[in-house]
């Protein structure tokens, strides 16, 4: 694990601080179970401290040329690039993905502030025609001032750096608190950005604790706009407290993501998009496919491949880099054995996995093997609750109306899947999902499309132009010529 000892958890104002607060979080290496760090929750004060030196700063970067703040960008690129191994291996020792996807991801928060770089010279404001010949009408798109970024633990790097790069750019200053379960990647990229690059001070801020920390920085006056990206509980709390001072908020929260199959669908190809969205990061992504809705005239010869894949899934020791590896904590791990437990005494039947591991990896790790559930209703809590984990329920439908019905019987509204190849079928459905995002015949997102969630699973929305917009407030200018 390649973690610099020296630096200590608070980021604030340009330097590097020890924490003046009592309580220690430990990191646990969930393969090991070994306690591998320790931070501090900032205490009140430094996050008065962390929110004023942004709040002091934001002005003048603001005023700076924007094509500045978008070369920083593009240095803060080549530095993650350059430290991608020591960064690689510090996310697989604290997070538990496998070494490829944690350089899947570490590439990917490269392209994320590459992208977000060429928003410099590309955020535009409006000039409509105004109510007489003699005015005119602009709108600008000014900075919010203080954003506040909130880090769910399964991608600590990447989504740090989709906080900041578009508030950034956009002429915001920013205070950052990654999750107490992941923190040491996000501190070993600031460590890199504060050594190699040109950062004015109090320009972006990072600081560690949990739950309490995060309020706070929700509740601080100084604060403009706050991002979060985690769990639909802790959105909600946040919006109550947002409230009190009308702070502007945009959440990321989770996602129960359909996967429709047609009857005419490419089964081999459904198979193998599903399994490996189902299993990544062991199925601890927002947007991995939760439920399975198949044609009746297909249903045997996908259930009969996909229970074959899931079984042949390897996982283990994430640095060999097999399809997978534990789950982040004790605690994620009992609750997708739950949800296993819930389903089974609902009368669903395991077709491949279940709670017993006959061989584990290892004596200690939280391990949890692929599942396959068959005999699910519609009914079953597994349907409609979200389980952060490789478990996947099959439900046999006997129309695409019926798979629609069914996919949009949910509170959540975060990415949803269809596999087909009927032109008609797979458009009439994109059209009639109530979800932010479709995947047809495929998976996978990309910088310059849209990230947003519906119903419950957050508002605000992320990446592409929308993104970058969102952190931008208009202000309206009336230019009278007489």
């Amino acid at each position: 694990m390649a973690v610099d000892p020296s630096v200590t958890p608070l980021y604030i104002d340009g330097e590097w601080h020890e924490s003046e607060g009592d309580e220690a979080i430990p990191v646990i290496n969930p393969t090991t179970e070994e306690t591998i760090a320790e931070v501090p929750s900032a205490t009140d004060e430094e996050l008065k401290r962390a929110t004023a030196a942004a709040r002091a700063a934001q002005d003048d970067w603001a005023a700076r040329p924007a094509k500045e703040r978008g070369d920083l960008l593009r240095e803060v690129a080549d530095v993650i690039e350059a430290q991608a191994d020591d960064l690689a291996e510090t996310l697989v020792a604290e997070q538990g993905k496998t070494i490829s996807i944690a350089k899947y991801e570490i590439e990917a928060s490269a392209d994320i502030a590459r992208y977000n770089a060429e928003w410099d010279r590309r955020i535009e404001g409006d000039v409509v025609p105004g109510s007489t010949r003699r005015q005119e009408i602009d709108l600008l798109r000014k900075p919010y001032g203080v954003v506040a970024g909130i880090i769910p633990w399964n991608f600590p790097i990447s989504v740090f750096v989709r906080k900041f790069a578009p508030a950034l750019v956009a002429g915001n200053t920013a205070v950052i608190k990654p999750s107490e379960l992941t923190p040491l990647t996000t501190l070993a990229l600031m460590d890199v950005i504060q050594r190699e690059l040109d950062l004015p001070d109090g320009v972006l801020n990072v600081v560690t604790g949990g739950g309490r920390v995060g309020a706070g920085l929700v509740k601080d006056e100084a604060v403009d706009y706050v991002t979060m990206t985690g769990n639909v509980d802790t959105g909600k709390a946040i919006m109550r407290d947002a409230a009190d001072d009308l702070t502007q908020v945009a959440l990321e929260l989770g996602g129960k993501a359909p996967a429709i199959v047609t009857a005419d669908a490419d089964i081999d190809s459904a198979v193998e998009h599903i399994v490996g969205s189902r299993t990544i990061n062991a199925g601890q992504v927002c947007t991995c496919v939760e439920r399975i809705y198949v044609h009746e005239d297909v249903s045997a010869e996908f259930e009969s491949e996909f229970v074959d894949a899931m079984a042949d899934v390897e996982f283990g020791d994430p640095m060999a880099d097999p399809d997978m590896g534990p789950q982040i904590s004790q605690g994620e791990l009992d609750k997708t054995h739950a949800a296993i437990e819930g389903a089974l005494e609902q009368g669903a039947e395991v077709a491949t996995g279940g709670i017993d591991i006959e061989d584990p990896p290892a004596e200690s790790g939280y391990w949890v093997q692929p599942t396959v559930l068959t005999n699910v209703d519609q009914s079953m809590d597994v349907i409609h609750d979200e389980v952060f984990g490789p478990v996947a329920p099959i439900v046999e439908v006997e129309s695409v109306e019926q798979a629609v019905e069914y996919a949009n019987d949910s509170r959540y509204g975060l990415s949803s899947y269809v596999f087909s190849n009927s032109y008609s079928d797979a458009m009439q459905i994109v059209h009639d999902l109530d979800f932010g995002e479709t995947f047809v015949n495929g998976s996978g997102g990309a910088q310059q499309g849209h990230h947003i969630g519906w119903n419950e699973s957050g508002l605000g929305g992320e990446d592409g132009k929308h993104g970058a917009f969102k952190y931008t407030q208009l202000k309206s200018v009336y230019h009278n010529f007489d």
